[in-house]
């Protein structure tokens, strides 16, 4: 007898997705019973998603350091993902202030008075590089702080290096066999996620079903259609030149981790299922295990996208034109904020309060995008991962290349 075939995460994810859309819009006069009784069963299954997310990234970044066994070739990788990173951000601004100014007219004049908006403390560009160190072995676990835990790896990841291979390989396979047990704890994890992305969901939409389609809809068409220009034209000519990849097998692979993304709004919460889609795409599992949480902390396409869009906004409610020189001011503002507000749970607002105050904005027009900006957030979340991906992909095509070039000279 045939074994029935089972069906594919990405499958279930987005029945699951399609059902708490139903269920969120049914539900409309119950948002109270949503968040009361389904939401804690998606903040269960995020919780134990942020629960392995420190030791995967730790052990993946370590054993890919480790297995490369060239400190040279670490630090090769590191700075093609860096420059990466801040052009494809720069690229996601510049689309969003564009869009932004193309639905100018469209957008509804809310009135700006009686507004306040408490902007949280902002960090110093020196105190942002310093806080990348950690001063204790333990905390950076314990706050989840990714990019201290990078870190962290990348030293630990040397150390065994330079210890040499007649010392280093009880380490080594130690470190290994971890690493395996917590990819194993992943997988059982992952096998929840259409439970948990309907548990998030669903109360999402009951709450903001019908207010959505109101005032805000323009501005929420703009940063979406934004957000699919920047995945469609920059990912896929990236990944096409640079990736060796079809466009289309790309986004294809990427589907169960885009919805994942997309219903549970967290970046570092997608890590799991984007580390497991990148690699069936073809992405070498050390670059990919050091690219993608390094991603996940400091690379905010999305984010700078619904900047730009919310920042052209916010000025017209205002009764205000950016001028060019102030335009260039967001971009270089929020290229460099996207590293500094690194791991912020709705970072995009600190970010946005910090682009706002570059360009003499108020920052009290903040609160009349805040209501929605968990429905801003999904698609941000979701350019965000995708961009992490097609920089994994494009790096690791880019090393094998080199190599290839190596051994042919030798």
């Amino acid at each position: 007898m045939k074994e029935k075939k089972k069906m594919s995460l990405a499958m279930q994810i987005f029945i699951a997705l399609v059902l708490a859309i139903a269920a969120g819009l049914l539900m409309q006069n119950h948002a109270t019973f949503a968040n009361t009784y389904i939401k804690p069963f998606g903040t269960i299954f995020l919780n134990l998603v942020k629960f392995i997310v420190v030791p995967i990234v730790l052990f993946s970044i370590m054993c890919g350091i480790i297995s490369m066994r060239d400190i040279k070739k670490v630090g090769s990788i590191g700075l093609k993902t860096v420059v990466y990173y801040m052009c494809t951000t720069a690229f996601a601004i510049t689309i969003g202030l564009i869009g932004g100014n193309l639905f100018k007219g469209m957008f509804p004049v809310i009135a700006t008075t009686n507004l306040s908006y408490k902007m949280g403390e902002t960090t110093s560009l020196m105190d942002t590089l310093v806080n990348i160190f950690p001063s204790n072995f333990v905390s950076p676990m314990v706050e989840a702080n990714m990019l201290q835990v990078i870190v962290m790896a990348v030293l630990l990841g040397f150390g065994i290096i330079l210890i040499g291979e007649e010392q280093n390989h009880r380490l080594v396979t130690a470190f290994n066999d971890l690493n395996a047990v917590f990819m194993k704890c992943m997988e059982m994890i992952l096998k929840l996620s259409p439970i948990g992305v309907f548990c998030l969901l669903c109360p999402v939409i009951a709450e903001n079903g019908a207010m959505i389609i109101g005032s805000l809809a323009m501005v929420l068409l703009a940063a979406y259609i934004c957000y699919i220009v920047h995945a469609v034209v920059v990912y896929s000519m990236a990944v096409k030149t640079m990736g060796g990849l079809s466009p289309l097998q790309f986004f294809k692979g990427m589907l169960p981790a885009i919805m994942f993304a997309f219903s549970s709004a967290s970046s570092v919460g997608t890590l799991p299922i984007n580390l497991e889609c990148v690699e069936k795409l073809g992405s070498d599992r050390e670059i990919a295990s050091f690219v993608l949480p390094l991603g996940a902390t400091i690379n905010m396409d999305g984010t700078a996208i619904y900047q730009g869009v919310c920042a052209i906004f916010i000025a017209s409610c205002y009764g205000i034109n950016l001028t060019l020189s102030q335009m260039l001011t967001v971009i270089l503002t929020a290229t460099l904020a996207s590293i500094g507000t690194a791991g912020v749970p709705g970072a995009g607002m600190v970010m946005l309060a910090m682009v706002l105050t570059s360009v003499g904005l108020p920052v009290d027009g903040i609160a009349l995008v805040a209501g929605v900006d968990r429905i801003f957030d999904m698609g941000r979340t979701t350019v965000n991962i995708t961009g992490d991906a097609s920089c994994s992909i494009i790096v690791s095509n880019l090393e094998k290349r080199r190599e290839a070039k190596l051994a042919k000279e030798l």
